[in-house]
């Protein structure tokens, strides 16, 4: 029944009246607006001065947009991407020494946090929560106790070492020793020094052989360390997925007869796409922002094996005073995570969306 036959006359009763989209569009952004000016203020604003600086020659000294402050340019920029001096070397090796952290510590931790949180959610299993919480707890604790901790475990004298002597193997002296893991293994077979294909200077400066030379034994030990302290979380977040999902359809699939090891790769986990889209994206932006574990370790030592992005440009900017070459590298190593980021994102999208798209896909009608 209309509204203005209910109440006799034409026009709608006083409660029931709605606020036009421009009110609801106004009291909106009057909410938003304290979070929009915080943002504005604390992100956006040091974001720019961020990108000014790295488009000049500040030092550090005074304001950076003082008169005495030059434009340079995309020079900063260039010495670090298209030089071939020291600064664009030690970059290349920067990146040489976090990319073969980032493909080691992404899967390690994905796959070991997806293990446990399989193993935690067995029905079975008692004792739940103390095996989640003592799972966790290396992730709540401080990254520099960690490393500290780190650094008595792996030295010439510690207990992994001692460990290590039990089986009569020497350990070496982890965070003291530059060598490739790559070349390591090389040297077994026989390959000691690089091929004339390799020796010579290539990206960065950086000869293949080098780009070859594997994570460091010193990363190694960082590689190992990140994976025990940041599982615990990714954990949570499978545990959570996998309590969301129903026992119908791996019942269903158990009842056609498939083992355990199928239904968990062919039922649990497409359903996790999303959670595991999450871990490996927030996995992939943690590896390649890594300084506080090096900053307390090695400080990129030895012989800049560990030395990342992160760390050379704050050793750039607060180091050497060249604020420019810091903040360039800083927005160099936006840039890679973003593109990485995207990229992952297309190839798990891509998989996922092929049969929708087929579906979407008009028919052709057939001409009599």
């Amino acid at each position: 029944m209309p509204v203005g036959v209910a109440t006799g006359t034409g026009r709608p009763p006083r409660g029931g009246r709605r606020r036009g989209p421009h009110r609801e569009g106004a009291a909106g952004w009057l909410f938003v607006t304290p979070t929009v000016l915080v943002l504005g203020i604390f992100l956006l604003v040091p974001v720019l001065m961020a990108a000014w600086v790295s488009l000049s020659d500040w030092t550090g000294r005074g304001s950076p947009f003082a008169g005495s402050v030059q434009f340079v340019g995309a020079k900063n920029y260039g010495d670090v991407l298209g030089g071939q001096g020291l600064g664009a070397r030690d970059f290349g090796t920067a990146v040489r020494n976090n990319l073969y952290y980032v493909l080691l510590v992404v899967p390690l931790q994905t796959a070991l946090a997806l293990a446990l949180a399989v193993l935690i959610s067995r029905r079975g299993l008692r004792g739940r929560g103390f095996f989640r919480t003592a799972f966790y707890f290396p992730s709540v604790t401080s990254s520099v106790a960690i490393t500290v901790l780190w650094l008595f475990l792996f030295s010439a004298s510690g207990a992994v070492n001692r460990v290590l002597s039990f089986l009569s193997i020497n350990g070496p002296n982890w965070f003291q020793d530059p060598r490739g893991v790559l070349h390591l293994l090389f040297g077994v077979v026989g390959v000691d020094q690089a091929p004339a294909a390799l020796g010579s200077p290539g990206l960065f400066g950086i000869s293949g052989w080098e780009w070859l030379a594997g994570p460091s034994v010193a990363m190694s030990a960082f590689i190992l360390m990140a994976v025990f302290t940041t599982s615990g979380t990714f954990m949570l977040l499978f545990i959570a997925a996998l309590q969301n999902l129903s026992d119908e359809v791996d019942e269903a699939a158990m009842v056609d007869g498939a083992n355990a090891w199928q239904r968990f790769w062919f039922v649990t986990l497409p359903q996790l796409r999303p959670t595991l889209f999450t871990v490996l994206t927030l996995g992939l932006i943690g590896t390649w922002q890594v300084f506080d574990q090096i900053y307390t370790g090695t400080q990129g030592g030895p012989a800049k094996t560990t030395l990342t992005p992160a760390y050379l440009s704050y050793e750039a900017a607060f180091n050497n005073q060249q604020w420019g070459r810091g903040a360039a590298i800083a927005f160099v190593l936006f840039a890679i995570i973003v593109v990485l980021t995207l990229l992952q994102r297309w190839v798990m999208a891509e998989r996922g969306d092929r049969p929708a798209r087929a579906r979407r896909r008009p028919r052709r009608e057939v001409q009599p």
